[in-house]
């Protein structure tokens, strides 16, 4: 008899939390069908607005034009005044649903806006602050292991036997593991609308739209991702809509935008270039979060 009781009021807090979790959606919905209502009964106010005016118009022509002995001057500026304020009485009433209706539906849609910012808020600190752990983290891996033993922990590489088509000769060659390598990087391969059969082509495809995206950057002070998969003609990602570089004075990022392909022109590069390899993993160097961090960036230039 006793779970009785708990399992209801477990359910009854499930549905709270449930309510309170899709409340933006659900305050954004009955603001904007409030606001129809209310538009509705201002028109349906509108409407009545005639006869109350008719009838006020009716009375205050009674008003001014009687005349008896015992209707004096001052009476007669009383009854106008009392006319006057039946009156709007009357148009107050006759609107104070539109009005009340509308308050409440802009009330909604605020508090829909209110929680929404702040949610957003909550989660650009948690991203910050799991990204600047990341960064950190990565400093010490590399700092202790390197930046080989980083790379492959970070994409999962694995070894794997290649022949050299030239020599024959079989060597084990190190290849990131296959899937998405992070939530960053991507493969420019075939499946780009902008990839070519010649790989010449291809390199210099990504080294001019490199050199683009960091003129892009001097320009105008902010390049997000997903602009940079555009360009690419790679898929965009959620991700890519709120992280990317940011041209900063104080160094506190790098003012500089690298696809992680020419630096040092690494092993991979070559065999892409060389048509080795028909794929090569593009792992941008981006600044981490920079939609919040905008309108600092503008000041500062």
């Amino acid at each position: 008899m006793t779970l009785v009781p708990a399992a209801i009021s477990m359910r009854v807090a499930r549905s709270a939390l449930l309510a309170q979790k899709n409340s933006p959606g659900l305050l954004f919905g009955a603001g904007v069908v409030g606001m129809v209502g209310s538009t509705v009964l201002a028109c349906r106010a509108t409407l009545k607005m005639d006869e109350v005016l008719n009838e006020a118009k009716g009375k205050m022509m009674t008003a001014k034009t009687l005349q008896h002995d015992d209707y004096s001057s001052a009476d007669r500026q009383r009854d106008l005044a009392l006319i006057r304020f039946q009156t709007s009485v009357k148009i107050v009433r006759l609107y104070a649903p539109a009005v009340i209706v509308g308050g409440a539906s802009l009330a909604a849609l605020t508090k829909s806006h209110s929680i929404l910012t702040q949610r957003n808020a909550a989660l650009t600190a948690a991203y910050t602050a799991l990204d600047k752990g990341f960064r950190e983290y990565r400093a010490r891996v590399i700092a202790k292991y390197g930046e080989e033993e980083d790379r492959n922990l970070r994409y999962g590489t694995r070894e794997i036997a290649q022949v050299d088509p030239e020599t024959n000769e079989k060597k084990m060659v190190t290849r990131v593991a296959p899937g998405e390598p992070s939530i960053y990087a991507r493969f420019f391969d075939p499946t780009s609308t902008s990839w070519s059969k010649e790989p010449e082509y291809n390199l210099f495809f990504l080294q001019s739209k490199q050199n683009y995206a960091n003129d892009l950057l001097r320009s105008r002070g902010h390049v997000f991702l997903n602009e940079i998969y555009d360009e690419l003609g790679l898929p965009r990602s959620k991700a890519g809509a709120a992280v990317g570089w940011l041209l900063t004075r104080d160094g506190s990022t790098d003012n500089h935008i690298d696809f992680g392909v020419f630096s040092g022109r690494t092993q991979a590069a070559r065999d892409f270039v060389n048509g080795f390899e028909g794929a090569i993993l593009l792992d941008f160097n981006v600044d981490g979060l920079i939609w919040d961090q905008i309108e600092k960036a503008i000041e500062e230039h």
